[in-house]
């Protein structure tokens, strides 16, 4: 196959606002030892994206400056042999092959690499808009709420942030492994949604305190909170927390700073944690794939649980896809498509 040697990608010109975002034409990468090149197909579209383009997450070292960290599409070439991977990492695409990918960056664009032990198969029946909507929201709700917080049958989970591409993944997850699962949402459509998830009560933050409406529901509190706000919602957080809880934060959206009561966190034993993904190395977020491979693309093959795609945008307008994702408007996720 006879690969182009241009492509169109996103570039941010600046840091600042969606406007910032602009088409260019860079060369068509080359994949590294133990990568893939993919012709995109479609490319998610997530929160860091924006961080980035604001100037505020910087790629990781050797990664691609251009914004994007989750694709689908086809492999057309394979890199040299990589570094020695675990046996049950071994994937063995060809080009060919339909794959999802997990990135550090450079999503945004006609053709992208991606090593290869972050990559999966499109689940049987899907198309690229729905799988390009799995690998940065799966990789990530599975790390953070069944790796770190070590949820269970049984336990109540509370997903701040439920109508996102985030908290749409999570209520689904949880629910397929017999949670019982609270959502904070900012609107009554955005309650709706959640509830048709699976929640057994979604809250409209706007209008209702999260913390007094779960002391109030059975089981009147929660073992796992999956949270993206930190700030002001920390001490409501801990307050509703059952003993021997988890407290998991994959983001600050209002705020990094927070005032911890040491004694309650003591008598509750609880565990408070947080992750990122992307500066993490390859051989971990294989670790991620292997699980996600043999416990959730089986979900996924058979419709139990769905890729929720909110809008898609042609590549070239990412600026609106940004500007949308910032109102807040959406329910799942958006996507880009090449």
């Amino acid at each position: 196959m006879t690969l182009p040697r241009t492509m169109t990608a996103i570039e941010i010109s600046t840091p600042g606002g969606p406007e910032v975002l602009k088409a260019v034409t860079r060369p068509v990468p080359e994949p590294g030892p133990g990568e893939v090149l993919i012709r995109v197909k479609a490319a998610g579209v997530n929160r860091p994206d924006m961080i980035q383009r604001a100037g505020h997450y910087p790629p990781p070292a050797g990664a691609s400056d251009l914004p994007g960290l989750e694709v689908a599409g086809e492999v057309v070439a394979l890199g040299p042999k990589g570094p020695a991977v675990p046996d049950d990492m071994r994937w063995d695409y060809k080009p060919g092959d339909k794959v999802s990918a997990l990135l550090a960056g450079g999503g945004y664009a006609e053709y992208a690499t991606a090593p290869i032990v972050q990559c999966l198969p499109v689940p049987d029946g899907m198309g690229w808009t729905e799988a390009a909507g799995l690998p940065e929201t799966f990789f990530t709700v599975w790390t953070n709420v069944f790796q770190r917080g070590a949820l269970k049958p049984g336990e109540a989970i509370l997903i701040h942030g439920g109508s996102s591409g985030i908290g749409t993944a999570a209520i689904q997850l949880a629910r397929s492994f017999d949670a019982v699962v609270f959502a904070t949402a900012g609107s009554d459509e955005k309650v709706k949604a959640c509830t048709a998830l699976g929640c057994a009560r979604a809250i409209n933050y706007r209008t209702e305190d999260f913390a007094e409406v779960i002391k109030a529901t059975p089981p009147k509190g929660v073992d796992v909170i999956l949270d993206m706000v930190g700030g002001p919602y920390f001490a409501k957080n801990l307050d509703i927390l059952n003993t021997d809880g988890r407290m998991v934060h994959i983001a600050a959206l209002k705020g990094n700073k927070v005032e911890l009561d040491i004694g309650k966190m003591m008598r509750k034993r609880a565990i408070i944690t947080g992750t990122t993904l992307r500066p993490r190395s390859a051989v971990e977020k294989g670790r991620i794939a292997v699980e996600l491979k043999a416990k959730v693309w089986p979900l996924l093959a058979s419709g139990r649980i769905k890729s929720i795609v909110y809008k898609t945008f042609p590549l070239v307008e990412a600026s609106r896809a940004h500007a949308l994702m910032e109102s807040s408007e959406h329910i799942g996720k958006i996507v880009l498509i090449p």
